[in-house]
C-alpha cells in the first residue's frame, strides 16, 4: 500500500516527466518484441509457401530429431539433477560437502564444448580407444566393437550432462524449504530410504522437476553447437541449413515459428510448475531436513553416483581442453585469438551494458507511472530469453536488412557517398541479438532488486524536490548496484556463450571466441580451439561461483 501510494504521489508533480518514462519503456518493450513478431509475420506472409516442400521432405526428421532429444535429455537431466540434489540433501558421505557446490560447475561449460570433448576423448584415435587396442593387441576398427560417438545418444549424454544442474538447483532448494519433521514421521512410519523418496520426496520436489526440465528442454531446443556436431537433424539446424545452403529466408522462418509454438508450450509448462511450487509448514518454525550419515559402501557408492555426472559435465571438457592447450601452448598468443578475445569483450561488454541500462529504465519507468500499459509490457520483455538465438537472427536479420539498404539509399541519394551497411555490415546486429536475447535476465534482476527499497527512501527523495532521474540516480542506484553488478556480470557470461546468434548475424570475418571454438572444432583443430574453450569456460565459471556464493548466503 506503501508503494502505491507513492506511486500516486509521484504522479501528481512529474507529471509530464512520467511520461516520458512511460514512453521509453514502451519503447524498449518493443525492441525487444520486435523480433518475436518479425518472425511471425515473415512465416505467415512468406514470399513463397514452401510449407507442401517442408513437410514431404525435411520436417518430418526436423520433428523427429528434435521431439526425441528434448524428451530424452529433459529426462536424463530429471533423473540425474533430482537423484543428485536428493542424495546431497537428505545424505552425508564422502565428498558430499563438497559435490552440493561441484555439481554446479558444469552450468560453466558451453554443451558445445563438452561435444567436443567427448569426441575427442572416445573417437578411434582417442585415448580409450588407443589404449584398448595396445592392451588387447587389435590392430584395427574391425577387431573390436566401439560404440558410435558421433550419434543422437551421444549428443543425448553430453546436453543432459551440461544442462543438469538447472534441475538440481530447484529441487534442492524445494527439498531444502521442507519440514524435516515430514520424512522423520515417514521414517517412522517404517517408511525406508526408497519409499520416503518416492512417497515423500519425489511429490513435494514434482513442481521444481517440472520446472527445471521444461528450462532443461528450452535449452535443448535452441542449442546448434552439439547436434550440429554430430550430424543431427533438428529445427535449430533446419533454419541454418535452410537459410544459409537454401537461401530461402521464408522457409527459416517458418521453421522458426514451430519453434516458437514448442518454446511456448514449454514457458507455459514452467510457468505452471513455478506456480505450483508452494509450500506450506505445519507449525511456525519448522525443523531443517537433517541429513543422515551413509557409511560402508553405500556412503561411496552415493559419492559414485554424484561424482559421475559432475565428471561428465565438467571434469572431462576441461581436461581434454587443458592438456590440448599445453601442448599448443603457441596458440595462446595467436592473432586471431586475440582479435577474437577483443571482439567478445566488445561485443559481450557493449550489449550486457546497454541491457542492464535497458532493464534498469524500464523497470523504473513501469514503477514511477503506475500505468496499466508500461505494466503489461514488463512481462512480455521475457519473450526473448524462451527464444532460441537461431529464431532470433531471423527475425531480426530480415527487418535490419531491409531498414539498412533504405538508410543507405537515401543517405546515397542525398549526399552520394555510399555508407555501406551500417547495421547488419557491423556488430550491431550481434549486439542487438544478445539485448533482446539476454533482456530478461537484466530486468528480472533489477526489479527484485527494486522491491527490496523501502518506497519511503524515494518518497523522501521527492519531497526534497528531486526529479525522477535525481532519485533514480541518488537513491535508487546506490542500493542497488550490488543487483546491477551481478546482472552486468550474467548478461556478460551469457554473451560470451551463445553461438547460434552470432553465428548467423556477426558481420564478415568477425570472430568471436565461441564462434572461433566452433569453427575450429568443426575442421578438428581442437588443439586451435582449446585456448578459446577454455577462455569462454573461465567466463562462465565467474558467474556460477558467483551463483555458488549467493546461494550458499541465502541458505537458511
Amino acid at each position: 500500500m506503501a508503494e502505491q501510494n507513492s506511486q500516486i504521489a509521484s504522479r501528481k508533480p512529474f507529471g509530464q516527466l512520467v511520461d516520458k518514462w512511460s514512453v521509453g519503456a514502451g519503447l524498449i518493450a518493443l525492441l525487444v518484441v520486435m523480433p518475436i513478431a518479425a518472425v511471425i509475420m515473415i512465416a505467415l506472409s512468406p514470399g513463397e509457401n514452401i510449407w507442401p516442400h517442408l513437410v514431404a521432405t525435411t520436417l518430418p526428421r526436423y520433428l523427429k530429431n528434435t521431439a526425441i532429444l528434448v524428451l530424452a535429455v529433459g529426462g536424463l537431466a530429471a533423473i540425474t539433477g533430482t537423484v543428485t540434489a536428493w542424495m546431497v540433501t537428505m545424505y552425508t558421505f564422502p565428498g558430499s560437502r563438497w559435490l552440493q557446490w561441484l555439481l554446479l560447475l558444469p552450468l560453466a561449460i558451453p554443451a558445445y564444448v563438452g561435444a567436443y570433448a567427448l569426441v575427442d576423448f572416445l573417437e578411434y584415435a582417442g585415448p580409450i580407444q588407443s589404449t584398448m587396442r595396445e592392451t588387447f593387441g587389435w590392430q584395427t576398427s574391425r577387431d573390436y566393437w566401439f560404440p558410435e560417438i558421433r550419434s543422437r545418444g551421444a549428443a543425448v549424454v553430453v546436453l543432459a550432462g551440461a544442462l543438469f544442474p538447472y534441475v538440481f538447483l530447484l529441487v534442492r532448494s524445494a527439498l531444502r524449504e521442507q519440514s524435516g519433521g515430514t520424512y522423520e514421521v515417514a521414517r517412522a512410519l517404517g517408511a525406508g530410504p526408497f519409499a520416503r523418496f518416492w512417497r515423500v520426496g519425489l511429490p513435494l520436489a514434482r513442481p521444481a522437476i517440472a520446472a527445471g526440465s521444461a528450462i532443461v528442454m528450452m535449452e535443448t531446443i535452441s542449442d546448434f553447437g552439439v547436434v550440429s556436431y554430430f550430424s543431427v537433424q533438428t529445427l535449430t539446424t533446419g533454419i541454418f541449413s535452410t537459410w544459409l545452403e537454401g537461401s530461402n529466408r521464408s522457409g527459416a522462418a517458418q521453421i522458426a515459428s514451430i519453434i516458437l509454438i514448442v518454446v511456448f508450450i514449454l514457458v507455459a509448462l514452467e510457468k505452471r510448475g513455478r506456480g505450483r511450487s508452494r509450500y506450506y509448514h505445519s507449525s511456525r518454525q519448522s525443523r531443517a531436513v537433517v541429513a543422515l550419515r551413509l557409511i560402508g559402501w553405500r556412503g561411496w557408492l552415493a559419492s559414485v553416483l554424484c561424482f559421475v555426472p559432475f565428471a561428465i559435465g565438467f571434469v572431462l571438457p576441461v581436461a581434454v581442453m587443458m592438456s590440448h592447450a599445453l601442448e599448443n601452448a603457441d596458440r595462446w598468443v595467436d592473432p586471431d585469438l586475440l582479435r577474437a578475445l577483443f571482439n567478445t569483450l566488445f561485443v559481450g561488454g557493449v550489449a550486457a551494458a546497454l541491457t542492464v541500462l535497458g532493464g534498469l529504465f524500464m523497470v523504473y519507468g513501469v514503477r514511477m507511472t503506475g500505468r496499466k500499459l508500461p505494466a503489461l509490457l514488463l512481462p512480455l520483455t521475457a519473450i526473448g530469453y524462451a527464444a532460441p538465438g537461431a529464431v532470433l537472427a531471423v527475425g531480426i536479420l530480415f527487418p535490419l536488412s531491409r531498414a539498412d539498404h533504405m538508410v543507405a539509399d537515401a543517405v546515397q541519394a542525398v549526399t552520394g557517398y555510399d555508407v555501406g551497411l551500417l547495421m547488419t555490415g557491423t556488430a550491431f546486429a550481434v549486439i542487438f541479438a544478445y539485448f533482446v536475447r539476454f533482456f530478461a535476465i537484466a530486468q528480472g534482476a533489477i526489479d527484485g532488486a527494486f522491491g527490496r527499497v523501502s518506497p519511503s527512501l524515494p518518497m523522501a527523495a521527492r519531497s526534497l524536490g528531486q526529479t525522477p532521474g535525481g532519485t533514480l540516480k541518488r537513491v535508487y542506484v546506490p542500493l542497488i548496484s550490488g543487483s546491477v553488478g551481478t546482472a552486468l556480470l550474467l548478461v556478460f557470461v551469457d554473451c560470451v556463450k551463445e553461438l547460434p546468434a552470432t553465428l548467423l548475424l556477426r558481420p564478415f570475418n568477425f570472430d568471436t571466441l565461441s564462434t572461433r571454438v566452433y569453427e575450429k572444432a568443426s575442421l578438428e583443430q581442437i588443439g586451435n580451439a582449446s585456448p578459446a574453450a577454455l577462455l569462454v569456460i573461465g567466463v562462465g565459471l565467474v558467474a556460477v561461483l558467483m551463483l555458488a556464493k549467493n546461494q550458499k548466503n541465502g541458505r537458511t
